[in-house]
């Protein structure tokens, strides 16, 4: 892909732009004050990063990878995983990641259970409630009836993406509502919008200049983004083909062909498996 198929901001909801945005100790001031921003409960004072790997339980399974991994100064853990593409499995996938960070907090109170919150933040790029108005879903363990909080040791935090299109940018708009914004249609801008003053917008936008990028760094993004944009017409071309065979056999031939294609792209089989959930789901 040529450089002029890119603009001036790399889209950074990829997974490795993600962690170079989110996750290094040069921009672990972005990290802090969207944390500070999305659970404004919490003090932060300092964060500091955690292994992002984790060993599955479950023999024959794959080991899990986090794309962000962080604790502040109470050993309260934070988990931040971006996901692109929706998938039926997702939620469930999530609250699985999220029981790592809780045995990594056993035993560090008084007691056995006495551990620290952990906080899973889930950006989506796609929205499950589409014209809600909202960007921001967050869950906690409570009674079905009556809704008595059993523990706020695990919460989850959702933010879809594309719901920031009707309400970002205008007069009352939030700064969590523009930040989402920025995530979705980085790619997209030439100048970062006048509504977005803020430090956590100009460490934001500063992440995301190509222009700052080693020439490694931006051989890799141009690579990246061929492959993604590759990817993207090979599952609508598996869906077509699902629905115009009308059985499964004719789905799963063509779905079986993009997997060899993405792997002779050298796609990740993460990357591979999320995609492929997503199509064969319905998604």
């Amino acid at each position: 892909m040529g450089n002029t198929s890119i603009g001036r901001y790399a889209r950074i909801l990829m997974d490795d732009w993600f962690k170079r945005s989110f996750g290094t100790e040069s921009r672990k001031r972005l990290l802090q004050l969207f944390l500070e921003e999305l659970i404004p409960e919490r003090k932060i004072r300092s964060l500091t990063y955690t292994n992002t790997e984790h060993i599955n339980p479950f023999p024959g399974k794959k080991d899990v990878r986090i794309d962000v991994e962080c604790t502040d100064q109470d050993g309260v853990r934070f988990i931040v995983e971006v996901q692109v593409a929706d998938q039926q499995s997702f939620y469930e996938r999530a609250l699985f990641n999220s029981t790592f960070g809780i045995q990594q907090q056993k035993g560090k109170g008084e007691e056995d259970y006495d551990f620290p919150a952990v906080y899973f933040v889930g950006l989506m790029d796609f929205s499950r409630h589409e014209g809600d108005g909202r960007v921001d879903y967050r869950y906690q363990l409570r009674e079905s009836r009556n809704g008595e909080l059993m523990t706020d040791r695990l919460q989850f935090i959702f933010l879809e993406l594309p719901n920031s299109l009707s309400c970002a940018l205008k007069p009352g708009a939030t700064v969590l509502e523009n930040f989402c914004y920025a995530l979705h249609q980085m790619e997209h801008l030439t100048e970062r919008p006048a509504e977005l003053r803020q430090e956590i917008f100009r460490l934001l936008f500063d992440s995301a200049e190509i222009a700052t990028f080693s020439p490694e760094e931006k051989a890799k993004y141009e690579q990246d983004m061929t492959t993604e944009r590759d990817i993207h017409n090979q599952i609508a071309y598996a869906r077509m083909k699902g629905r115009e065979e009308g059985r499964e056999e004719g789905r799963q031939e063509v779905l079986q062909k993009m997997i060899v294609l993405m792997r002779g792209q050298g796609v990740s089989e993460e990357t591979i498996e999320n995609l492929t959930r997503g199509i064969e789901s319905g998604q």
